[in-house]
């Protein structure tokens, strides 16, 4: 505990004495601050002595740490730790939320400014943050274990700051009397219990439902559909000798890497009303042109094809992890392979069904682009958010209200997970070697998987050659003629003194992929670390703390990209116009995959791996370096996966974040649709999937597969 407190103690007092504390102009990487300390870069001390004596606030906590360490020893110094680490972050929070760039909160404070704050800010709230941590291990919360309480702490202070503090600055909104009269109580409940939110007229025939009530039918049949489908995969892909396994694996994660927009529109060339399809049985058998695609079908196909790809990650991991000598065992006392199956493979695998179902609901109550295409009159949820917000006229109570009601059925959804998963313990890996050959599934079983998840990768198929057939044509669906002129557009390459990027797509793209690189490992590395204190830790206020980790997943895009602008438009935050609000609104928005997934993995995985690591001297980090993370190749791939195409083509949380520095695909190609240039987008979209396709095979040959067992062969069947 000492030496860790230590440690910390001279990082917070260097970074104080030497990093500028506020952001400075070319951003800190550019080290122009290294050659003086100009008027907007100099450190915390300087700026104290020099006048602004309110940074005097965040020394005092990292004072008095050192006066703990120098004078007590044992649970007096914890206890010294705990104070001293807290006073000194919530003396730093008071005086960055008191001064607000070029004003205050208080007329006492009046003339005074600071700007945002910078490097020495942050590892000075690092410090005090560890100090703090350190001391909690020390009173012998977390067993004690430095490691654990300091991941703890870190993952609940990033909720904290980029979960929690952008979304109190929207959901106060819900509390706004109308005409701006203030904040009120008054106006809450009738407006949160309106009809046109709840109305279940169309389940009675009288009408159209309301927008939650919509939202909560669609996301349970997306949800069911999208776990059904990825575990006909998972099966197929783990339980039988299909010959095509790598070409059907890449038709499964094609949707996910789709780019917004691209899925409804192929999907309106076909079925709409003037579709392909439509004319072909219209002509043929004289079948009535329909709006049917328009509405609850049309965006539940939509999410279908786009969410199968979650659930198919989450439960290949869960599906291979089933220990086969348990299969074995079941056969060997006379069970036939679908007794097998029913009775001992299927209830082993409710961590992952769980999980996959969970995030499938999700994702469709927070979906935006499917239902703003394909929607017509059927409402949900997150485009009457979108629409209250950017609407002709703004109503940003009710946008609050309506994400309140969003979060209620997310918080549903999740307690009825963990009411029927209960207690129960489903771990099958174990230290211990098995047979290495899984049951093979039973005939009925195994032609079902095929009927269901073979048609369904020959349209996900169709679809995308439809896609890398639009862009190569003038006009798709009117003029079929061959072309590369959209490529020449976008991507377009002059070699003349040099090598010139002229395309418009270009500067866009090479940002693009760059923010994914940096944002997808920090997210996986944020989801994966969770879920290991999820599963393998105890400590007060874990339930609470897993429901925070959805919050950002389950909130519309939309609210979140408005709710970081608010909050990160000004100090003590002030990141709006660089790339960094980017990275980390990836971050926070798609965690709650690698949690789930690495949840779902590491239900599997036997305390007993742990304690034999601890028992033989390793520590907790030892321990997750080496055992752990080893055995969740399936949940790192999926988070890393999913984090990096997220990047790519989440929509909804940048638009209004990118700016003219940092512009991203996504806003390229939503830019391109509004002008009527499809073809520019289309050929955008195709360059994108086929950059995140060999992507993601880079990253299945860098993870490789996890090896639980002798053989990796499936039984014949």
């Amino acid at each position: 505990m000492q030496r860790t407190a230590k440690l910390w103690l001279l990082i917070g007092l260097a970074a104080y004495a030497v990093l500028p504390w506020y952001m400075v102009p070319g951003g800190f990487w550019s080290f122009g601050w290294l050659q003086a300390w100009s008027a907007d870069a100099r450190p915390a001390l300087v700026w104290a002595l020099g006048g602004h004596a309110w940074l005097l606030a965040p020394v005092i906590g990292l004072l008095g740490a050192a006066l703990a360490l120098a004078t007590t020893r044992g649970l007096a110094l914890a206890r010294a730790l705990v104070v001293s680490g807290a006073l000194g972050l919530l003396l730093m929070a008071g005086q960055g939320l008191a001064i607000l760039g070029n004003r205050a909160r208080f007329e006492a404070l009046d003339g005074l400014t600071q700007p945002g704050m910078g490097a020495g800010a942050l590892l000075v709230a690092a410090a005090l943050l560890f100090i703090l941590t350190t001391g909690i291990s020390g009173l012998g919360r977390g067993r004690g274990d430095v490691f654990i309480t300091g991941m703890v702490g870190a993952i609940v202070a990033l909720v904290g700051v980029f979960v929690f503090y952008p979304m109190s600055f929207i959901l106060i909104r819900a509390f706004e009397l109308r005409g701006g009269a203030g904040l009120g109580v008054s106006e809450f409940l009738p407006r949160f219990l309106a009809p046109d939110i709840w109305s279940i007229a169309c389940l009675l025939g009288t009408g159209y439902c309301g927008a939650a009530m919509n939202s909560l039918l669609l996301g349970l049949a997306t949800a069911t559909g999208t776990t059904i489908m990825g575990l006909a995969f998972a099966l197929i892909f783990t339980r039988t000798a299909f010959p095509a396994k790598r070409f059907l694996r890449v038709l499964t994660i094609l949707p996910i890497i789709t780019p917004p927009f691209v899925i409804g529109l192929v999907l309106i060339l076909l079925f709409g009303r003037s579709g392909t399809i439509t004319e072909f049985f219209s002509d043929a058998f004289g079948w009535e042109k329909t709006r049917w695609l328009y509405g609850f079908w049309g965006v539940w196909l939509a999410q279908m094809l786009s969410f199968t790809p979650i659930a198919f990650l989450v439960l290949i991991g869960v599906v291979e992890g089933v220990n086969p000598s348990v299969e074995e065992a079941s056969q060997t006392l006379d069970a036939n392979r679908w007794q097998t199956f029913r009775f001992v493979s299927l209830p082993l695998m409710r961590p992952g069904l769980a999980n996959a179902f969970l995030l499938g609901f999700i994702e469709s109550l927070a979906d935006f682009g499917n239902p703003l295409v394909l929607g017509g009159n059927f409402n949900v949820l997150s485009t009457e958010i979108y629409f209250a917000i950017v609407g002709t006229v703004a109503d940003p109570a009710k946008a609050a209200i309506l994400s309140l009601t969003l979060l209620s059925m997310t918080l549903g959804a999740f307690l009825a997970q963990r009411t029927w998963l209960g207690k129960k313990n489903y771990a099958t890996v174990t230290g211990k070697g098995d047979s290495g050959q899984h049951a093979g599934l039973n005939p009925a079983l195994r032609w079902a998987c095929y009927a269901l998840a073979l048609p369904w990768a020959l349209f996900t198929m169709v679809l995308y050659a439809l896609i890398m057939f639009g862009s190569f044509v003038k006009l798709w669906g009117y003029d079929h003629t061959l072309t590369l002129e959209h490529y020449r557009r976008a991507f377009g390459i002059v070699v003349r003194n040099g090598v010139h990027l002229t395309g418009s797509a270009w500067d866009s793209f090479l940002t693009t992929l760059t923010i994914a690189a940096i944002a997808a490992p920090l997210t996986a590395a944020v989801g994966l670390a969770t879920a290991y204190l999820l599963v393998r830790q105890k400590f007060a206020g874990k339930d609470a703390f897993e429901f925070s980790t959805m919050l950002s997943f389950a909130i519309p895009g939309t609210v979140i990209g408005v709710a970081y602008v608010m909050a990160f438009n000004f100090p003590p935050i002030e990141l709006t116009g660089t790339g960094l609000i980017l990275i980390i609104v990836f971050i926070f928005r798609n965690m709650p995959v690698g949690v789930r997934g690495g949840i779902a993995a590491m239900s599997q995985l036997d305390r007993s791996l742990d304690e034999a690591s601890v028992t033989l001297g390793a520590s907790s980090a030892t321990t997750l370096r080496r055992v752990i993370l080893p055995l969740m190749g399936p949940a790192i791939l999926a988070a890393l996966t999913y984090s990096f195409v997220r990047a790519i083509t989440s929509v909804s949380a940048v638009i209004f974040l990118v700016s003219a520095r940092y512009n991203m695909a996504t806003s390229f190609i939503v830019g391109r649709v509004e002008n009527g240039e499809f073809g520019i987008a289309i050929a955008y979209a195709a360059v994108l999937i086929v950059t995140m396709l060999l992507a993601i095979l880079a990253l299945q040959l860098l993870i490789g597969r996890r090896k639980l067992r002798r053989a990796d062969r499936l039984q014949a069947t």
